[in-house]
């Protein structure tokens, strides 16, 4: 079979994506996902709540103690059998595609037409299999909606931003409702576009899935202290360095291309980069930042390229073809190092 199969499944997996967008939910394997950590999370919170009730401090800060590292290590072994579970999925699924392949090529009498035939099925299933680990025209589409939505009333494009992110969005201004918006694309880039390509070339679906995993945990349970009436401050602090781990070159990465793209200094990146808590989301934000011009930022925490101006709501538009650009620059050498990939393995 051709050596050229990893690389024509991304690119299939993305026209998919394009065309396509999503499958059904009750066969979308990250929402598969998302209710296995539902149900562990759930059981979590039960074993934290049933341990001993939690230590708070005068600063509101949950205090460290033996039974919150029993909760992080119960936390861990969820997270372990998690990600071996849809991990495992994941190779056997890519082996059984070759070996598919592989009988498809055996009913071939032509040998030259035996190879396209094994190569062409391998390709689409893999590509089918992979493409739920990408989100990229959701992402687009749900950004622009809520530009969409401030279009109408601040009341719509609060709600509607609700769904893409975490923090409250009850009081936030419109400008702050464009700026969120803007950051999650930036960030969301990384973890549902650059990384789950990343992860796919070096180790194929399995790292793919397993990074995917690894998101989605950290989605659901990496949040500091409370959250929806939850302490997630140490049950859910392995899900969060995890995705720091996996999160590390991807989002730098990510970060680069958009400034090489967009014609942003390296300097100026890594100096307002390093302003974000997270030790990753800050690279891509920043960079965004810079490239539109703005200023991006969470009320009370941090404000990137603070000297920018406020986003208008052409500049939504601006991110996405932005945020495209860094899609079109990172094709290429995904797909020369997965064909190098290959003719290593194969």
């Amino acid at each position: 079979m051709s050596v050229l199969v990893p690389a024509l499944a991304l690119v299939l997996a993305l026209l998919i994506d394009r065309r396509l967008g999503e499958p059904p939910v009750r066969l979308h394997p990250v929402v598969w996902m998302g209710n296995y950590l539902g149900w562990a999370g759930a059981r979590l919170q039960r074993g934290l709540r049933s341990a001993v009730p939690v230590a708070v401090s005068v600063s509101n800060a949950p205090l460290a103690d033996a039974a919150d590292y029993k909760v992080f290590w119960l936390g861990a072994l969820y997270w372990l059998g998690g990600v071996a579970l849809f991990t495992v999925a994941a190779v056997w699924l890519e082996q059984g595609v070759w070996m598919l392949g592989r009988w498809a090529a055996s009913l071939a009498t032509d040998a030259g037409f035996a190879g396209w035939l094994a190569s062409a099925v391998v390709s689409v299933l893999l590509a089918l299999l992979l493409k739920p680990m990408l989100a990229w025209t959701m992402l687009q589409s749900e950004v622009v909606a809520v530009e969409g939505a401030l279009g109408q009333s601040l009341q719509a494009g609060r709600e509607r931003l609700s769904w893409l992110v975490s923090r409250d969005t009850a009081t936030l201004s419109e400008a702050q409702v464009r700026e969120s918006a803007i950051e999650s694309l930036a960030e969301n880039l990384n973890d549902s576009v650059v990384a789950p390509i990343f992860w796919f070339v070096l180790l194929g679906l399995p790292g793919a899935v397993a990074y995917r995993f690894a998101n989605t945990a950290d989605a659901m349970w990496g949040y500091k202290g409370m959250y929806k009436g939850q302490n997630w401050e140490w049950a859910g602090k392995w899900a969060a360095r995890v995705d720091d781990v996996l999160n590390w070159l991807p989002a730098r990465l990510t970060g680069l291309l958009l400034a090489l793209t967009c014609g942003v200094g390296w300097r100026e990146l890594r100096r307002e980069a390093i302003k974000t808590p997270s030790p990753n989301s800050g690279w891509p934000m920043a960079a965004m930042a810079l490239a539109l011009n703005i200023h991006l930022g969470k009320p009370g925490v941090y404000v990137l390229n603070p000297a920018g101006n406020a986003p208008l709501p052409a500049q939504t538009h601006d991110a996405v073809v932005n945020a495209s650009k860094v899609l079109l620059a990172l094709m290429p050498i995904a797909l020369v190092a997965l064909v190098v990939r290959a003719n290593l393995v194969l």
